[in-house]
This record gives C-alpha cells, sequence and structure tokens, in this order.
C-alpha cells in the first residue's frame, strides 16, 4: 500500500554536492513508496538533475533576487495544486520554504542540516535560520554534532539524526561516460567540490611523493570547481609541483559509477566533514577507502576492516598507508567488500527512509 503522504524536497542548485545529491536521493526513493514526491529547485539547476527519476515531479524556480516573490508564488501554486503535505527543505534553501509557509500556513516545513563543517559549529552564522527555525515542524541533522547542535540552538523540539543513504538505481538519462586518464588498475580518486575544507593540498602533497615511488599511480580529483582562489592556488600548486602527469581535474560529473569503475582506491583527505556521500558512493562500488578520521566518517569506517582512517592534516601518515594498499592488492579487496556490505546493511535507501517516514507521520504529521 503507498504511504498518503505528499513531498517535496527543495534545494537551492543541483549542481553537484552532498546536499544537492541527497535532495535527489530522497525524491527517488519517495517516488517510489509515498502519494506524491516532487525535487523542486530554486536559483540553479546544474548536472544532478539527469539523475532525477521520471517517477519524481520537478520544478524549476528560476529564483532571481533576496526574496524572490514571483518564485515564491509559483511555487505556492505547486504545492496548493498537488496538495503536498511537506517541504523538506534542504540547506539553505529554508528561507523560500518559509516565504511560502507565511502565504499559505497549512503546509509543514522540515528542515535538512547538512552543514560540513560540524568540527566548527561555534563559528556558524546562523541568526537568520535561529529566527526563521520556529517555523519548523521537524529538523533532520546529518550527524550527532548537527543535532545536539540544533537542539540547543534551534526553535524546533522535534529533531532527529538520519544518516546519508546511496540510492542505488541508476537512471541513466543522458549520463556523460567520463575516460579517465592515466593507468589503468593505479588510479586514487577523490570526489570532493574544489573547497578548502576538502583540503586537496594534502592530497597534493601526497601526490608529490608517489610520483617519486610510484610513479605509475595518478590521483583524480572530481568534483565542482568553483573558479574561486581556492581553485587557483590548487592548480597553480599542480604545476608548481610538476604534477600535470599524475593529478587530474575533472570538475563536476554526473556519472560517478563510471568514474568509480575506472579507479583501484578512493581517498578523502578532508579537514571538516559531515558524512560524506562520497564516501557512500565508494562503498556501494567496492572500493577500498581511506579518509581523514573526521565528522561521523569514523561511524562509517572501522580502520583495516572498512577502510583506512588518518588524522586530519597528517600527510606522512597518508602517505605510509596508502603505498601500503598500493602495494596489497588483496587487501584493498577485503576493505572493497567489508565496506559495501556495511553500506548495504546500513546506509541503503530501504533502511533510511523507513525511519525518515515513521518519523513524520509519528511525530511531525501528527499534532
Amino acid at each position: 500500500m503507498t504511504n498518503p503522504l505528499r513531498i517535496v524536497q527543495l534545494i537551492d542548485s543541483l549542481e553537484a554536492g552532498g546536499a544537492e545529491r541527497m535532495a535527489v536521493n530522497y525524491a527517488n526513493t519517495l517516488s517510489e513508496v509515498i502519494s506524491f514526491s516532487a525535487l523542486i529547485a530554486t536559483r540553479k539547476e546544474g548536472a544532478l538533475k539527469s539523475q532525477l527519476s521520471d517517477k519524481a515531479a520537478y520544478l524549476f524556480l528560476n529564483k532571481q533576487g533576496k526574496l524572490g516573490l514571483k518564485a515564491v508564488w509559483t511555487f505556492r501554486k505547486f504545492i496548493k495544486r498537488h496538495q503536498v503535505d511537506v517541504i523538506h527543505a534542504h540547506s539553505t534553501s529554508f528561507f523560500t520554504a518559509v516565504l511560502v509557509k507565511l502565504t499559505y500556513p497549512k503546509v509543514k516545513i522540515i528542515w535538512h542540516d547538512h552543514y560540513g563543517n560540524s568540527e566548527f559549529l561555534n563559528k556558524r552564522n546562523s541568526f537568520a535560520l535561529r529566527a526563521l527555525s520556529v517555523f519548523f515542524e521537524g529538523i533532520i541533522s546529518v550527524n550527532i554534532p548537527l543535532k545536539n547542535w540544533a537542539e540547543s540552538n534551534l526553535k524546533c523540539s522535534k529533531v532527529i539524526y538520519l544518516p546519508n543513504f546511496v540510492y542505488f538505481k541508476e537512471t541513466n538519462k543522458n549520463l556523460q561516460q567520463t575516460q579517465l586518464e592515466g593507468v589503468s588498475g593505479k588510479r586514487i580518486i577523490c570526489l570532493a567540490n574544489l573547497r578548502a575544507q576538502k583540503n586537496h593540498g594534502m592530497l597534493l602533497e601526497v601526490a608529490t611523493r608517489l610520483k617519486e615511488s610510484h610513479s605509475d599511480w595518478s590521483c583524480h580529483l572530481v568534483g565542482k570547481d568553483f573558479e574561486d582562489d581556492y581553485s587557483r592556488w590548487l592548480h597553480q600548486e599542480i604545476l608548481d609541483r610538476h604534477l600535470t602527469e599524475h593529478v587530474f581535474v575533472y570538475g563536476s560529473r554526473n556519472d560517478v559509477g563510471a568514474i568509480l569503475n575506472q579507479s583501484d582506491i578512493a581517498v578523502l583527505t578532508s579537514q571538516s566533514e559531515g558524512l560524506p556521500v562520497a564516501l557512500l558512493e565508494y562503498g556501494f562500488y567496492k572500493k577500498a577507502v581511506m579518509s581523514t578520521s573526521v565528522g561521523e566518517i569514523p561511524t562509517v569506517l572501522t580502520h583495516k576492516e572498512t577502510g583506512i582512517l588518518i588524522p586530519a592534516g597528517d600527510a606522512d601518515a597518508f602517505y605510509t598507508e596508502l603505498v601500503l594498499l598500493i602495494e596489497n592488492a588483496s587487501f584493498r579487496d577485503y576493505l572493497g567488500k567489508n565496506l559495501h556490505q556495511h553500506i548495504i546493511n546500513e546506509y541503503s535507501e530501504e533502511a533510511v527512509v523507513h525511519k525518515y517516514l515513521d518519523w513524520l507521520l509519528q511525530v511531525v504529521i501528527k499534532q
């Protein structure tokens, strides 16, 4: 029996990123189990639009300016026409959701906090969020520190921790087929947007040493390039370190599966994280993973059982353990298979969305 709920996912853009990917994942998964599921992008479309299931409705608001009242009115008409019960607003899209609720009080808002710098919550700029949280019926946090922060700082008592999850079904709508550079069987992948928080600089330090010790191995950086100071520094650093034949930058891509199938070791070098969707994708595709021990990553990776954990910023340890993985294919296979099973058991769409719907029906919808 189909669940009677009618829910829209709200996100500001559909460019490749963790929050954006989760908005698509929720829309896709819910489209199979509830009466109505939709995805609404407020300001910008992007590569992830191609991954939306045909079963989920879609609307692009093309919101302009701070308030974007024309877009808000369009959104309101969509909500009324489709008799939507819940706006599930991801990250900064809560502002648009609140504007709609002010004109249509019947609809309920769930806010999904994907804040990536959970190690630095004391520096979070949250004045507007605190003020507008009075309009939220519930809050979803992607890790425990964010849950604790919401309970202490926001004006909404219904807070739940739900981990990110991977949507396992391929939509295959006009996906590009990226061909990675480098030697087949000797590729290291890093799925992370080009932001300082992701600390690609540490990976370049490691790549510089690999160039001398294992020159046939290469590093591949896939993620949105914001063409900002960090991006310019990163590209210049690749040149200065003479890594142009060893480190390759691809920008944002929507064919993650094809990319991971061409990769042999998957890494994250972040200084801070929530629960990165990339980590779950690594596991689904049975990759051996090395990551810094930040955010919720240690809840997914058990050192030398489902992955390798390294202290944040420790390039020496990262290089040492990476060499061990490079030189031991059977250990890579062992880690990849163990992580895959863990992801299937704990981070599948079925497991997480079941908890999500129970919470909505028992705590949020029920008054």
